[in-house]
C-alpha cells in the first residue's frame, strides 16, 4: 500500500548534493487503478460469500480474487518501492541508504498499525489483515533496492520456487499461533511464533510472497509509460499464468499426481483434497508429499499458486495500464482508490470489526465499495496523498531526512 509510484529522475553521482529537490511526474493511472481493484478483490473476499449456497460451487468473485487480490496487493507494492527508489535508475550511494530508512520507518509503522487493529478485531475475526505481513515485506524488500530489473526478475523466479520449498520444509518445526491475527499482546508474549507466522505459517507468509514483491520491483524499473511494456506485461502475465495451470493439469491431474496426493495423505479424502485445491488449506497445506506443492489452491502458497497468481496480477497491471492510456478518467473511482489504499483498507478492517456485515453481505459490501470509492475521490481532489499515507510518508521522509541531513524529506 505504498502510494509512491512516479519514476524518480535517475539517481545523481555520490558526490552531489542528494537534497535537490525531485521532479513531479503524472501519476501513473493505470497503477493506481490496478490497486485499486486489489482492495476492492480484498473487500468482496471479506464480505461476499464464497459459495452458492443451491450448488455448493465457488462464487464468480471467489474465483477471481481469492488469493489473487493479496497477490495484487504485494505485486504493486514492489512497483512503488521502484519508483521510490530510482524508477529505471536505482539510486546509490547515500541516497540508497536514505530509501533503505524510510522504508524500514514505513514498515515498522504499518506492522504496528496492523497490530493495533488486530487488537480491536473479535477472537473469530471476519478478515485476514494483512498489515503486519505487509510490514515484513518491506522490511524483507530492503536488501533489494538497488539492484536492476533483470537481477530482480531473476530473483523472483527463485523466490516463487524456494520461498514455498521453505515453506514446506520448514512447516513441521515452526510454533503456529492459534489465532491469524496476531495482536501487540501476542508479540510481547510470544515474539518468535509470531515472527515465525509473518514469515512462512500464516496466511501472507513474507518469504514465499517475496516472489510477488521482487517480481513488483522489476516490473517498476521498467518504462511503464511505453505501450508496448504495458503490452509485454499483459501478454507475458497471462502465459505464465495459463503455464503455471498447465503444470498442475499435467503433473497433478494427467501424470498420477493426485493419486500420490491420496496415498501420502491418508487422513483427506478426495473431497477434501479438492475442497483445499478450490477453496484453499485449513488452516495449513499439508507436508506429507512434495506434490502438494503443485496444488493451485487460493493461499497454498506453492510454486504454482504463486506463478499462477503473479501472472494474472501482471496481465491486469498490463491491460489497466493500457486502458488508462485511452480512458484513464473511467478509471477514476479505482484510481483514487488506488491512492490510498491503506487509509481505506484500515477503515475497512475496523468497520468489520462491528460484525453487521454478515445478514446482508452485499448491500455491505456494496457500501464499503461506495462509500470508499466517494471519499477517496473527494480527498484525491482537495488533498492528494491519503490521511494514513500522509502520515507514514511524513515519518518515512523524516528517516530519509536524518540520513541525507537535510531534515525530513519530501516526497511526491
Amino acid at each position: 500500500m505504498v502510494d509512491v509510484h512516479r519514476p524518480a529522475p535517475p539517481a545523481r553521482p555520490a558526490e552531489e548534493s542528494p537534497a535537490l529537490p525531485l521532479v513531479r511526474r503524472r501519476r501513473l493511472v493505470g497503477v493506481d487503478a490496478a490497486r485499486g481493484l486489489a482492495l476492492v478483490g480484498m473487500m468482496s473476499i471479506h464480505i461476499l460469500p464464497a459459495w452458492n449456497p443451491e450448488t455448493y460451487e465457488p462464487t464468480l468473485q471467489w474465483e477471481l480474487f481469492a488469493g489473487r487480490a493479496a497477490a495484487l496487493f504485494a505485486l504493486l507494492a514492489g512497483v512503488g518501492l521502484a519508483f521510490s527508489s530510482g524508477g529505471r535508475t536505482p539510486h546509490r550511494g547515500r541516497t540508497l541508504t536514505a530509501d533503505r530508512a524510510g522504508l524500514l520507518v514505513r514498515a515498522v509503522l504499518i506492522t504496528v498499525l496492523g497490530l493495533l487493529i488486530n487488537q480491536v478485531m473479535p477472537a473469530d475475526p471476519p478478515a485476514y489483515d494483512i498489515l503486519v505481513y505487509y510490514g515484513m515485506f518491506f522490511l524483507l524488500a530492503i536488501p533489494f533496492l538497488h539492484l536492476p530489473a533483470r537481477a530482480l526478475f531473476g530473483l523472483a523466479a527463485a523466490a516463487a520456487v524456494l520461498g514455498p520449498v521453505l515453506m514446506q520444509a520448514l512447516r513441521g518445526a515452526l510454533p503456529a499461533l492459534e489465532v491469524e491475527n496476531p495482536t501487540v499482546a501476542d508479540v510481547l508474549a510470544d515474539p518468535g511464533t509470531v515472527l515465525s507466522q509473518v514469515l512462512l505459517t500464516g496466511t501472507y507468509p513474507a518469504v514465499p510472497y517475496l516472489a510477488y514483491l521482487l517480481a513488483g520491483m522489476a516490473i517498476g524499473r521498467l518504462n511503464l509509460r511505453s505501450a508496448r511494456v504495458q503490452v509485454r506485461l499483459l501478454w507475458v502475465g497471462l502465459a505464465v499464468a495459463v503455464g503455471a495451470w498447465l503444470v498442475y493439469w499435467v503433473l497433478i491431474l494427467q501424470a498420477g499426481g493426485y493419486d500420490q496426493l491420496m496415498s501420502s495423505t491418508p487422513g483427506l479424502s478426495e473431497d477434501r483434497i479438492d475442497e483445499i485445491i478450490v477453496w484453499g488449506p485449513d488452516p495449513v497445506l499439508p507436508d506429507t508429499s512434495w506434490w502438494w506443492l503443485l496444488v493451485p489452491g487460493p493461499h497454498t502458497n506453492t510454486p504454482v499458486a504463486v506463478l499462477q497468481d503473479l501472472g494474472s496480477g501482471t496481465a491486469v497491471l498490463g491491460l489497466l495500464l493500457l486502458v488508462a492510456r485511452r480512458a484513464g478518467a473511467w478509471l477514476l473511482p479505482l484510481s483514487a482508490m488506488g491512492t490510498m489504499t491503506l487509509t481505506l483498507y484500515s477503515a475497512h478492517l475496523l468497520a468489520l470489526a462491528a460484525m453487521l456485515h454478515y445478514e446482508v453481505p452485499l448491500l455491505w459490501f456494496l457500501i464499503h465499495v461506495v462509500v470508499a470509492a466517494l471519499f477517496a475521490v473527494a480527498w484525491h481532489r482537495s488533498f492528494g496523498r491519503g490521511p494514513l499515507e500522509r502520515v507514514v510518508a511524513l515519518a518515512a521522509g523524516a528517516g530519509r531526512g536524518l540520513v541525507l541531513g537535510t531534515g525530513p524529506a519530501r516526497r511526491s
